[in-house]
């Protein structure tokens, strides 16, 4: 029996600040997998970097999990994310297909946007309610520098496919950006330019709200079930909430399109409460 059989691929429910009570569908499986390597990475060091499709998890392994769901837990969205990014699984287009058999919540996919030049990878998307594409970066050093890529991704090849994802997509469009230290006046200019550009339903700017395992650890995928040691996560610093406050305004008064951000409460890398503006 192998680690992905043993393995459940279903997590949560997650509290988040942009979506309430998520439950976490997994489609990657125990071992991390991403076309990314952030450096904010809430899992830690991803050991496996492709851009390779292939299925991890059986759909109908899921589909088990889906059945054994107690239906009165509630809910108020379903995520596809977990242990990296979910646009890897083959049989995405299948378990989002399932996944609405069983669950009558929206189906939400947070995606890195790496793969979204592939005509079969916006298929699959095509029947997920709402898909959140992840943005941290306006040009190729920042992309290196905080995404880490694998090689022939480059923030060009990631745009077009954002925009021709836009084009096709009759469900909700959100862009995520992670802010790890405050942008300069001509970053937050051109980022602005690539908002009109896509022109998405919505923008969330993000911050890190848990810590970065320094080992890969599984259950750092959803809500942490245990106290940490110091030794076993790196403290992300965050950005004030006067500079989330400032730059969604700006986007808001320049391209008039919804920008939500966590309004941060405690500062305890161990337990952190956020909350939208909205």
């Amino acid at each position: 029996m192998s680690l992905t059989d043993c393995f459940d691929p279903i997590y949560g429910p997650v509290k988040s600040w942009r979506f309430g009570r998520s439950l976490g569908i997994d489609p990657i499986g125990p071992l991390a997998t991403c076309s990314f390597n952030c450096i904010y990475c809430q899992l830690g060091n991803i050991p496996r970097r492709t851009i390779q499709r292939q299925i991890f998890v059986k759909t109908d392994q899921i589909q088990q999990a889906l059945e054994n769901w107690d239906p009165l837990v509630s809910l108020d969205v379903v995520t596809f994310s977990g242990s990296g990014e979910p646009t890897l699984a083959l049989n995405l287009g299948e378990i989002i297909a399932c996944t609405k058999e069983y669950l009558d919540v929206p189906v939400v996919v947070l995606t890195n946007g790496s793969l979204l030049g592939n005509r079969a990878v916006r298929a699959d998307l095509k029947s997920a309610d709402q898909v959140v594409v992840k943005l941290d970066s306006i040009s190729d050093q920042q992309l290196q520098n905080v995404n880490r890529p694998v090689t022939d991704i480059s923030i060009t090849s990631i745009l077009d496919g954002i925009i021709q994802f836009s084009e096709e997509y009759s469900g909700e469009l959100a862009i995520q950006t992670m802010l790890l230290a405050p942008w300069s006046s001509e970053n937050r200019a051109h980022y602005i330019e690539l908002i009109q550009e896509i022109f998405p339903d919505e923008v969330q700017l993000n911050v890190p709200s848990r810590p970065r395992m320094l080992t890969h650890q599984l259950e750092a995928r959803g809500n942490s079930v245990r106290a940490l040691e110091s030794h076993e996560f790196q403290k992300l610093n965050c950005v004030s909430t006067k500079t989330l406050r400032d730059f969604a305004t700006q986007i808001e008064t320049y391209v008039g399109i919804s920008t939500s951000y966590p309004i941060i409460k405690t500062q305890n890398p161990r337990s952190r409460e956020f909350y939208s503006k909205n």
